[in-house]
């Protein structure tokens, strides 16, 4: 009941029919005070409005009266309720698809059958590219100008890399359109470009540079690189790996010392009820996520083995997969490892320990640690100097003592003045090494940290699960490859050793060109930039490489 008529059902029950006043309150949920507040009101209110009398709309339609005879003269030239919204837009005549609509009705015209693009009216709208068809691609005289050029600074290493051979070790699937290896350099050209998502590769399809590199006549839509991806598993995924790991044997791209080992979690933001929610670190909290692990090679900055097929429970072990996998591929066991904290158990530490592998990892600060550290008197703690001359904090204090864990001694130290609120607790089996020696190497630890924001941020881990991408765990591996080929690039280039991806390609490859294409040659010539001495140092421009997908014709880069 509204409350202007429960007033007046109150006040008529009153005054009229005379019932109680504490009765009439009850029934129609007043309380007895402010019911007879209501009454005082009422009798000296001379006027009281209990039914509003409903105002009269519009009675006629200025806008569409006004464009009444130029709607019906638009449609007796069959164009239809948008073409006649937007003609009329352009008269400064404001009327939406919908008022059109109406007013053609009012009129008695039926709605337009469905037409041909041929048969509509010229406008301007979306090109329709061709479809990606390797069976199209000619290598025929022209010339054209692509914003991707830098793209072709990485076929040198691709074709010594045999990237044929990349596809087809890893029996990556392919078809007579797309064969496996145009796929592969497909998806990972995208990653090479840091194309964020890969819904927009469609502001590439028309770039003849893109699909030149691949060796297609153009580059595959989003629709394809979704489908494709969708096609690869893990058991594919991890023989890619493997392919790579024997591709770059000779390359000395993993020395094999240290790795630094990580989890990141990648978030997802669409409906899937089956994902399992993860800690996002940047969000600090628990969501909806696709968890991933991570090894990077300490001397080489590379990444070297991804894998992002985990599920919730399975995370301790992947440590013990990752030394598995190092051992198929080199024969020997990883020398050292160097991780967080939750990342594995203590007995898979143990285990670690009776396979001879020297690991480094932090221990959780619990209360009673903490108590423990602060009965330590003064004279207890050695001060030490790290040799890093960036870091703020170089001169720590330690103290170190033998820690009893699942089985295993292991060498513990606390550390404070680290640059942490809290102590530092370090836990490792490596019994040589001083503790400066190891704080120093756990400092640099930090490059991982600093790869995988580089990875957020120029190979975008954190927008792999949007509504329309590539599977995380293919991508992850893409990852694992793009990396690979940033890290060779950067030794060609004199000052970008220690480079990270996203400094060579603000600086290199991010760079337009102009190609040739004669019938023997590609010639790639560089417009002019500021670093582009650097390029002509390297040692790439002027020395012509066969491609292979290109049926044998050389590429040659000049500037």
């Amino acid at each position: 009941m509204y409350p202007r008529q429960r007033q007046y059902e109150a006040l008529r029950a009153y005054f009229l029919d005379a019932r109680p006043s504490h009765e009439v309150a009850r029934t129609f949920g007043y309380s007895a005070g402010s019911f007879r507040v209501l009454c005082h009101g009422f009798r000296r209110d001379p006027d009281p409005q209990f039914f509003a009398s409903p105002s009269p709309g519009p009675q006629t339609q200025p806008k569409k009266s006004k464009a009444r005879e130029l709607v019906v003269a638009l449609r007796k030239h069959n164009y239809s309720v948008y073409e006649i919204a937007a003609a009329l837009k352009e008269r400064r005549i404001t009327l939406s698809p919908t008022a059109v609509r109406e007013v053609l009705r009012a009129e008695g015209f039926a709605p337009l059958p469905r037409r041909l693009d041929e048969e509509r009216p010229a406008h301007l709208g979306p090109t329709v590219e061709p479809v990606a068809d390797v069976r199209e691609f000619v290598l025929e005289g022209r010339h054209f100008t692509t914003r991707c050029g830098g793209l072709f600074l990485f076929v040198p290493d691709l074709v010594r890399l045999d990237a044929e051979a990349l596809a087809k070790s890893a029996r990556l699937p392919g078809s007579g359109m797309i064969p496996a290896g145009h796929a592969l350099r497909a998806a990972l050209a995208l990653k090479l470009w840091s194309i964020e998502r890969k819904s927009h590769v469609m502001a590439l399809v028309a770039d003849e540079g893109m699909g030149l590199f691949c060796g297609l006549n153009v580059i595959p839509k989003k629709s394809y690189l979704s489908e494709y991806s969708s096609r690869i598993d893990h058991a594919k995924t991890t023989q890619l790996l493997a392919a790579w790991h024997g591709q770059v044997a000779t390359e000395k791209l993993f020395a094999g010392d240290s790795f630094n080992l990580d989890f990141h979690s990648v978030p997802y933001y669409g409906a899937d009820p089956q994902l399992e929610r993860h800690y996002v670190s940047a969000r600090s909290r628990r969501q909806p996520s696709v968890l991933a692990f991570l090894a990077q090679d300490a001397d080489g900055r590379a990444f070297c083995y991804s894998n992002a097929d985990l599920r919730k429970g399975e995370e301790p072990e992947e440590v013990l997969r990752f030394v598995a996998f190092w051992k198929k591929q080199h024969g020997d066991y990883p020398r050292h490892l160097v991780f967080d904290s939750r990342l594995t158990t203590y007995r898979n530490l143990g285990r670690l320990d009776e396979l001879g592998i020297t690991f480094m990892t932090l221990r959780r600060r619990s209360p009673k640690l903490l108590g423990a550290i602060a009965a330590l008197p003064p004279s207890a703690w050695r001060r030490v100097t790290l040799d890093v001359p960036a870091r703020k904090y170089k001169t720590p204090s330690v103290y170190e003592e033998p820690v009893r864990l699942e089985g295993h001694t292991f060498r513990q130290l606390f550390v404070r003045d680290l640059g942490h609120a809290e102590p530092t607790i370090l836990v490792t089996n490596d019994r040589r090494t001083t503790p400066k020696k190891l704080l120093t190497r756990y400092a640099q630890r930090m490059l991982i940290e600093n790869a995988l924001s580089d990875a957020v941020r120029f190979f975008h881990m954190d927008a792999l699960s949007s509504a329309v991408g590539l599977k995380v765990d293919f991508d992850m591996a893409l990852l694992v490859v793009a990396s690979g080929l940033y890290r060779l690039l950067a030794r060609r280039m004199r000052g970008y050793g220690d480079a990270q991806a996203r400094h060579l390609f603000r600086d290199l490859i991010d760079t337009p060109a102009d190609v040739s294409i004669s019938g023997r040659e590609v010639e790639v010539r560089f417009h002019r930039r500021a670093h582009l001495p650097i390029l002509l140092a390297s040692g790439l421009l002027d020395a012509p490489v066969t491609v292979p997908w290109w049926h044998g014709v050389s590429l040659r880069m000049t500037a």
